[in-house]
Formats: structure tokens, C-alpha cells, sequence
């Protein structure tokens, strides 16, 4: 029995399916349109345990391991969702684990190693100001840490966070963040030495505190539902209390939760391979050329073959890197590898899934349309594919 089709996570399945079909399917169209997905989507999917998925009990989330969180990010896709809707919906994936860690729990997120329902150690505020409320539902939360000019150099960060007694005074800028405009806090990573310096913290700012803005939404290639923001810290005063963690301890803690980022980015790029394989197949079983249906010409055959085999080889070689993450291995090099394996296979997929619908799949009513714009983020969020080929050439030892 495959380690994601026990009895239990078939019904995770079917719970996820039913969920995709009743409460997005028949709106995804509008909110691609509206560019964003409405708050109650929060609330409906925490009521039925799909947004606590990978979180500890003890914070408010509904326990699960690495593999319950699979399950839900690869049905969310093939049941006709996006990873634009799981980018909007599970932002709180990349948002909230630090905070978890710092508390004593296990590290959060959809992609995770050990999950479990640890307990955490002491009373940590931050735990039940921002990680309880947002998996019930009732907050959004976002991560920010890109800059305008710093990209993928995490190190380089320069928004700064100077100490005045009980609080920080932070300044500076952030872009390309997701959830940015619906987000109620952010949790920010601030320099809090010199600008440039490496010596970083995580801070959690909340939407409304003086001079913290959210500027333009960003217009962007896909993920059309996923809103997308620019940031704007002006002299904004940030209580010490809602630091987390020990200062200066923010590049590891950022680090150390990539790994997770990377491993769902590879979920949803096999996953929307997966759902092109399936929507090209019907497709061509239905679609006639000339008198007889596309699937019966030997070339468009070979090549539904050849999709559906990287698709489903990317999707292994994923849960085999996924299993050794769960149990506990140092595998940056191999995570790197499956982004960038599954990113790859997606990226043909799609390009040929869309090629076989010809013309339809060049409209907006056709939902390979919706994938192939989505997947070009893959392989930029999270680490740029050339980001991971640097981590695989210094597992080589190069």
C-alpha cells in the first residue's frame, strides 16, 4: 500500500475533494477575477480541520504528518483548484511555523518533517494572538522577506529594525508578497544590525500599526486569485513582545523553514502536471480531428505517454525525499532537487498539455489556461531553480 493511500488518507481525499468541488469550482472564476479569495474561504476550511492540516493540536491545528499535507495540497489540484488558490488559502503555511518553533511545538506549514502534537514549552503569546485565530479561520497571515533589490539573498536584507526599550522601530521596504493586501500581520524579516549585515530577526507586525503601509497590488502573470503586495515600514513601532525567537536568530529560523516552502512548490508542480495529464487525456479521448479522435493517432498517444511518465516520476522521486525529510534526514541537497525535478516536469506538462487542446486551450474558459500560467511561479518562489542548482552543485561538493 502506497504511504499515501491508507484508508485514513483516502477519506482525507474525498473530504478535500468534496470541499474543492462544493466551496471553490463553482467561484475560482470570479476570484481570478477579483484577485483574491474571500475571508469566509478561511473559516469554512478551518471549520472542517483542511487549514489546520500540518499544525500541532496544541496550537489549534488538526495534527497530521508530512504525508496528511500531500494528500490535501495534491487533491486541492487535481480536483480542478490551483495552486494560486492553495498559494492564497495556505499562506499561513510560511507565516506561522517559525512562531510554532520558537513556542516548542513542532515547525508548522503544509510541507513539514516530524508534525505531531508536541507540546509547547511555557506560555508563548505569540502562539495565541496570531497562530490560534488564523487556524480557526478568523486571521490571515503573511511572510515577508523579499526586498526590492535583495531577490533570492536573504542575507542582504535591509530593512531594519532598531531597539528603542520596549520596541523595535523598523524601516524599510518589502515586494512580491503574497497575501500581502487580505493579510492582518506579517511576520517580517528585519535586519537588527547594520543594513546588509546578516544579523536578522523575525518580527510580527500587525496590518493598522503607524506608519506600516500596503501599497499597490502587484498584477501578475498567474496565481490570479493569490493577491500580491508591496510593503512600506516607515519609523513603525513593534513591541519586543512580538519578536520571535532570540534576536538575531532569524537567517537559520528562515533557512531552516525554506526546506518546507521548496517540498510544497514540488507538491503543487507534480500535482498540476498531474491534472494536465488528465485534462489532456479527456481531451483527446473526446476532441475529433478529421473523422476520428486526436487519441487515436499514435503520435498524440506517445505523447500523453510521455507526459503522464514525468508527471508520475516527479510525484516519486518527491514522496521518496518527502519520507527521508519525516524522518529527520539533513536532505537540503535532495530537497533542492525534487523543486527542481517536479518544477521541470511541470513545465512540460503544461506546455504540452495546452498544445493538445489547441485553440481552446489558448481561452480563459479552459483550465489548462489557468496551469499554465500558474506553474511559471514554481520555479521562481521559494528559490529560483538556479538558486537550487547552486545548493545541489555545493552538495557535490563543487
Amino acid at each position: 500500500m502506497s504511504i499515501v493511500d491508507t484508508p485514513e488518507r483516502r477519506q482525507l481525499r474525498e473530504l478535500t475533494r468534496a470541499f474543492v468541488t462544493r466551496e471553490v469550482l463553482p467561484h475560482l472564476a470570479d476570484w481570478e477575477r477579483a484577485g483574491e479569495v474571500p475571508r469566509a474561504l478561511h473559516a469554512t476550511a478551518a471549520k472542517i480541520g483542511l487549514l489546520g492540516i500540518g499544525f500541532p493540536e496544541s496550537v489549534g491545528g488538526s495534527g497530521g504528518d508530512l504525508f496528511d499535507s500531500i494528500v490535501v495540497t495534491e487533491e486541492i489540484i487535481r480536483s480542478g483548484g490551483s495552486s494560486g488558490l492553495i498559494a492564497a488559502l495556505f499562506t499561513h503555511g510560511i507565516a506561522l511555523p517559525h512562531m510554532v518553533a520558537a513556542a516548542g511545538g513542532q515547525s508548522g506549514g503544509l510541507l513539514r518533517g516530524r508534525l505531531g502534537g508536541g507540546q509547547l514549552r511555557g506560555d508563548d503569546d505569540l502562539v495565541d494572538r496570531y497562530v490560534r485565530p488564523t487556524l480557526a479561520g478568523t486571521m490571515i497571515g503573511a511572510l515577508a522577506i523579499t526586498e526590492p533589490d535583495g531577490g533570492s539573498d536573504v542575507a542582504a536584507i535591509r530593512t531594519t529594525a532598531r531597539r528603542d526599550g520596549d520596541h523595535y522601530v523598523v524601516n524599510g521596504s518589502k515586494t512580491y508578497i503574497t497575501s500581502g493586501v487580505r493579510a492582518d500581520f506579517v511576520t517580517t524579516a528585519v535586519c537588527t544590525d547594520f543594513p546588509g549585515s546578516g544579523e536578522l530577526s523575525l518580527l510580527v507586525i500587525d496590518k493598522g500599526t503607524p506608519g506600516f503601509t500596503v501599497g499597490r497590488r502587484l498584477e501578475k502573470l498567474g496565481w490570479h486569485c493569490s493577491d500580491t503586495a508591496e510593503l512600506s515600514f516607515v519609523d513603525v513601532r513593534v513591541p519586543v513582545t512580538n519578536r520571535i525567537g532570540e534576536e538575531n536568530t532569524g537567517f537559520l529560523a528562515i533557512m531552516q523553514h525554506f526546506a518546507a516552502e521548496r517540498l510544497s512548490l514540488a507538491t503543487q508542480a507534480y500535482a498540476t502536471a498531474q491534472r494536465c495529464v488528465e485534462l489532456a487525456t479527456r481531451w483527446c479521448r473526446d476532441r475529433e480531428t478529421f473523422g476520428r479522435p486526436l487519441a487515436s493517432r499514435q503520435l498524440v498517444r506517445h505523447r500523453l505517454a510521455e507526459m503522464h511518465t514525468r508527471a508520475e516520476a516527479a510525484r516519486a522521486y518527491v514522496h521518496e525525499v518527502a519520507a527521508r525529510v519525516a524522518a529527520g534526514e539533513p536532505v537540503v541537497t535532495e530537497v533542492a532537487m525534487a523543486k527542481n525535478v517536479a518544477v521541470a516536469a511541470c513545465d512540460q506538462v503544461v506546455d504540452q498539455a495546452l498544445q493538445l487542446h489547441g485553440g481552446f486551450g489558448y481561452l480563459r474558459d479552459a483550465e489548462v489556461e489557468r496551469h499554465y500560467r500558474d506553474a511559471r511561479i514554481l520555479g521562481i518562489g521559494g528559490g529560483t531553480t538556479e538558486i537550487m542548482n547552486e545548493i545541489i552543485a555545493k552538495g557535490m561538493g563543487l
